[in-house]
């Protein structure tokens, strides 16, 4: 596997760049497999930043077949619905005649919009999962410079999409050329901000490779030719909605001078959080004779275990994603199961680091599966 080197500012281009911290071997996908774990690959996680702009990015990528060799984000929970209800109703008020969705994966969000405003809608996604009763149409592809769309549509949208963009100021390049004068852009992007400062474990990863807070998305959006419409946030910690027009009158605007030493900082502290939280969780782990589970076949099990987590007495990893449920988490030899084989445990203790939804998985075991349960956190 050759990994695909990064060593400018994907924001201005500059080479001024500084590596901060790298993790020898990490899982490359993020996903749930059938596979033996002898097929899996890892490859060092490398973040540097930039000394010009303070920007956080991946130094080295992972080629985009290999990283999204299939869909994995699951369809699943009550906050992740809530958003793509408040994300439809805030789109709703932009009155979009024609829609092409960037990324759409399941068509969640289309299906939501049409059950109010039935308008055409297209999405285009490399790796289509439509969801029953989904009508829009889908494209299988990636959206870039070859991309053409010969249909009518006043409105782009992308949901957690931006952050998965390996070149974002090349994308705006790309879209800026794409949409019209007068025609919308509107999206929804992590609040990355606050969710580094929590140190979630989902925040940066080998998907999501640039520390794209609300500076470098206004100076991208400036730069570009978009007129900020609208701003919304979704949860204090989980999600930013823009709406944008196309309109060549924009000007540029500049980046604060001090994000370099805030996120320099700020990344410098996740890495200490965490490396302090391995080293107490495997200490409490050493401690209890109870039966041990982790949550999350995703992201935030991965980064435990790349931190030296001990899995040694996991019994199995927990989520509610039937789709995942019987496979294997790429990268660990830990099976899959549902939250529901707790029913019948004695006490299990369940590692439990999911940012934003550690309140609802907490509530759902507590109150449906086990009262039983002990967390820790």
């Amino acid at each position: 596997m050759n990994l695909i080197e990064r060593n400018v500012d994907v924001v201005t281009g500059s080479t001024n760049v500084e590596v901060l911290h790298s993790i020898a071997e990490f899982p490359v996908f993020m996903g749930s497999v059938d596979q033996s774990f002898e097929t899996d690959l890892f490859a060092e996680q490398s973040w540097s930043i930039s000394r010009d702009t303070g920007i956080l990015q991946l130094a080295r990528l992972i080629p985009l077949d290999i990283l999204y060799q299939s869909q994995h984000a699951g369809a699943v929970g009550g906050i992740w619905m809530e958003h793509h209800r408040q994300f439809s109703e805030f789109l709703k008020s932009f009155s979009p005649l024609s829609v092409l969705e960037v990324g759409g994966a399941h068509g969640i969000l289309a299906k939501l919009y049409h059950a109010f405003n039935p308008i055409p809608w297209a999405i285009l996604e490399p790796n289509p999962a439509p969801v029953d009763g989904c009508k829009a149409r889908f494209i299988k592809g990636f959206f870039d410079d070859r991309f053409t769309y010969p249909e009518y549509f006043d409105t782009v949208v992308h949901s957690h999409v931006f952050e998965h963009i390996y070149e974002p100021d090349l994308f705006m390049r790309h879209l800026s050329g794409f949409i019209a004068e007068g025609k919308h852009l509107v999206f929804s992007v992590p609040n990355m901000q606050v969710m580094l400062e929590r140190k979630y474990t989902n925040c940066i990863n080998f998907e999501h490779t640039v520390f794209l807070t609300e500076p470098y998305i206004e100076y991208l959006l400036a730069k570009h030719g978009f007129k900020l419409l609208a701003k919304e946030y979704f949860l204090e910690d989980h999600s930013i909605f823009y709406a944008t027009v196309r309109d060549k009158a924009v000007r540029p605007i500049t980046l604060p001078p001090d994000l370099y030493e805030k996120n320099r900082q700020l990344y410098l502290d996740y890495v200490n959080y965490h490396r302090e939280l391995i080293t107490d969780l495997n200490s409490r782990i050493a401690a209890t004779p109870n039966p041990l589970y982790l949550f999350g076949a995703h992201i935030f099990a991965q980064y435990l275990i790349a931190f030296g987590l001990d899995t040694s007495r996991i019994v199995s990893l927990l989520d509610n994603d039937p789709q995942k449920q019987g496979k294997r988490l790429y990268g660990t030899r830990l099976t899959v199961c549902s939250p529901k084989v707790l029913r019948e445990v004695k006490e299990p203790v369940v590692i439990l680091k999911a940012g934003v939804y550690n309140k609802e998985i907490k509530e759902d075991i507590l109150g449906n599966i086990n009262p039983d349960v002990l967390f820790l956190e």
